[in-house]
């Protein structure tokens, strides 16, 4: 990279345009100098090249002159190198796909369509960090591993859809799969996003104990209870149409607290479409990565070629003037 270390000396360069534009412009503007009434009879006659070559004689100078300027600037020549030091995040996103989260409570679309969109809008404002996502009903199982590809994970994302895995509400299976993928992850902050609208009715094992073995991991859990409180309208496929059935919602709050509480993480809940957006927003901004710029340059000065260059031109034009162009009028 080039800059100049005193820069205010550019203001001069000023000073070679309005010498030329005295030059030849002003010139113009004199009366004519030769007490004939006619010249024509000299319009036949060809310039020569010293002529020619005499009225550049001003330009080479101006030129001397801004690169006598461009010296007394100062201009140097820098090279380095830019270290960056990204303090880590690596989220792995855990959501349900059980049977409960095609309710319409979020209309016109059901929870799953609804909090798909609402995690690719998440995936979309990070930067730098590595994200993942399992997702879960009856089991659990990783769709996309820890990546910085967000193209691929939300590729991946768009293809989850009901009926992966059997129909129950496995939270305790979800959060110890998440965890499982950053128990080797190096970065300093690692994260569970837990999204579920219903209870744990899976034994195989239990919601807090899977959270006492993250936070254990040094991981934190975020949970959030989605869906509107009391009865909500679930669509069933019969095979002659879709008829909707009327049933309670149910989601263990107590559990999802202390899930959060017993690894210092935090609880919220979203009745709606637009409390659930405010909820990822919130979290992204919680857990934005840092990143420290340093930047190492050193600078070589190149004035004395500058300074070369200009005295040089001006030389130049002095020897065609004083010399080879001698004699000529300006």
């Amino acid at each position: 990279m080039i800059r100049f270390k005193d820069p205010i000396w550019l203001l001069l360069l000023i000073l070679p345009v309005a010498y030329l534009y005295i030059r030849y412009f002003t010139s113009r503007l004199k009366p004519p100098s030769l007490p004939y009434s006619n010249i024509n009879v000299f319009s036949g006659i060809a310039s020569s090249w010293k002529t020619r070559l005499s009225s550049s004689l001003p330009i080479l100078k101006a030129v001397g002159l801004s690169v006598l300027i461009l010296a007394m600037a100062r201009p140097q020549s820098g090279f380095g190198d830019t270290r960056e030091t990204v303090e880590g995040v690596d989220i792995m996103l855990a959501l349900d796909i059980s049977s409960s989260m095609k309710a319409i409570d979020f209309k016109p679309k059901n929870r799953l369509y609804v909090a798909k969109e609402v995690i690719r809008r998440f995936i979309d404002d990070r930067e730098s960090d590595r994200l993942g996502l399992v997702v879960f009903a009856r089991r659990s199982f990783t769709q996309c591993p820890l990546t910085t590809d967000y193209e691929l994970l939300k590729s991946l994302l768009q293809r989850v859809d009901f009926g992966m895995v059997e129909d129950r509400t496995a939270i305790g299976l979800a959060i110890a799969n998440a965890a499982n993928r950053l128990r080797d992850s190096n970065a300093k902050t690692k994260i569970i996003i837990l999204l579920t609208d219903g209870v744990n009715n899976v034994d195989d094992l239990a919601p807090i104990d899977a959270a006492r073995a993250a936070a254990a991991l040094g991981i934190k859990i975020y949970t959030i209870g989605a869906g509107k409180p009391g009865m909500v309208e679930i669509p069933i496929d019969t095979g002659f149409g879709t008829r909707y059935v009327r049933q309670q919602s149910e989601i263990d709050e107590e559990t999802l607290k202390e899930i959060a509480s017993v690894s210092n993480g935090k609880f919220y809940r979203a009745k709606d479409e637009t409390a659930l957006k405010e909820i990822y927003d919130q979290i992204s901004r919680l857990e934005k990565t840092k990143i420290e710029v340093f930047s190492f340059y050193r600078y070589t000065e190149l004035f004395s070629g500058f300074l070369m260059a200009g005295l040089s031109v001006l030389f130049i034009e002095f020897f065609l003037h004083r010399s080879l162009l001698g004699g000529i009028p300006e």
